[in-house]
């Protein structure tokens, strides 16, 4: 007769200090980050008329009167190409970017019950409202597609340049998302400051000009904005031109110190999510 295994026993302590992500947690929890994602995306759209369609009309209609104020009465240059087209390139990812600040930022405070009544690895949450955000993502693709089709547009070889440009920007997305998130359980007025942040950003991003048009003196600094590489990258893939790597690597960089970064500080408050939520 054999001796029945004694019971494992988990025990879980606050963490401590700065510390990397547990990947091996993570997995474990995979379930749990499907079904919060499935949530955030059901969320979005329920008892919605247009449903899905909003992941369209919303960077559409922008960019219509982006081109109708800068393109049109502004006389912003948009380097030769049709301004719809220019506006339209730069939109696509931003959106994607403000819009994560926004759903990850708000994450830990929208779930403080699930936080105080049950374990499991807190990253879980900003990464599943990052993760939800990518189906409007990747609806909005179809407008693009419209739009080369329209002016007769063919992208060129940079389009295979277009993976690492949307890692950079999930890496961008997380880093900063996984900060404001931590921040905003201790400091609630982050979560009001932050919806005028992103229309301040959204200007230090070339969205609405050129990254040419921005003076030599400050292009050194402006370039270390990781929007900046990303942006002017997708318009080179679709547009086939020169891929301005001067302008995507120094983003990335960033982009990498940011994604340590928040992981580190959004582990380092952690132990206190519970306490404050």
């Amino acid at each position: 007769m054999t001796t029945p295994n004694p019971k494992t026993v988990k025990i879980i302590q606050a963490t401590s200090g700065w510390r990397l992500i547990d990947f091996q947690e993570l997995w474990r929890y995979k379930d749990l980050l499907y079904f919060l994602t499935l949530r955030g995306i059901k969320a979005r759209y329920a008892q919605s008329i247009l449903g899905v369609s909003w992941a369209i009309i919303q960077p559409l209609f922008t960019t219509l009167v982006f081109t109708l104020v800068f393109g049109g009465l502004a006389k912003v240059d948009s380097d030769g190409m049709p301004y719809v087209l220019f506006s339209y390139l730069a939109l696509w990812p931003w959106n994607y970017f403000s819009g994560t600040l926004t759903e990850s930022a708000n994450s830990l405070i929208q779930n403080a019950n699930m936080i105080t009544k049950v374990y499991f690895p807190r990253m879980v949450l900003p990464l599943s409202a990052i993760l939800s955000k990518l189906l409007d993502f990747v609806i909005a693709f179809v407008v693009v597609i419209g739009l080369l089709i329209y002016f007769r547009q063919i992208p060129g070889w940079g389009v295979l340049v277009l993976p690492l440009l949307t890692i950079q920007l999930l890496m961008c997305s997380l880093g900063i998302g996984m900060f404001l998130s931590a921040l905003a359980v201790k400091y609630r007025d982050v979560k009001h400051a932050l919806t005028f942040v992103v229309q301040l950003l959204l200007y230090a991003a070339p969205v609405v000009y050129s990254t040419s048009a921005v003076p030599e003196k400050y292009l050194g600094f402006y370039i270390l904005n990781p929007m900046v590489g990303v942006i002017e990258g997708f318009r080179a893939a679709f547009l086939d031109r020169p891929m301005p790597w001067e302008w995507i690597w120094p983003g990335s960089l960033v982009a990498v110190v940011f994604f340590i970064f928040g992981m580190m500080y959004f582990r380092r408050m952690e132990r206190i999510f519970a306490d404050v939520a």
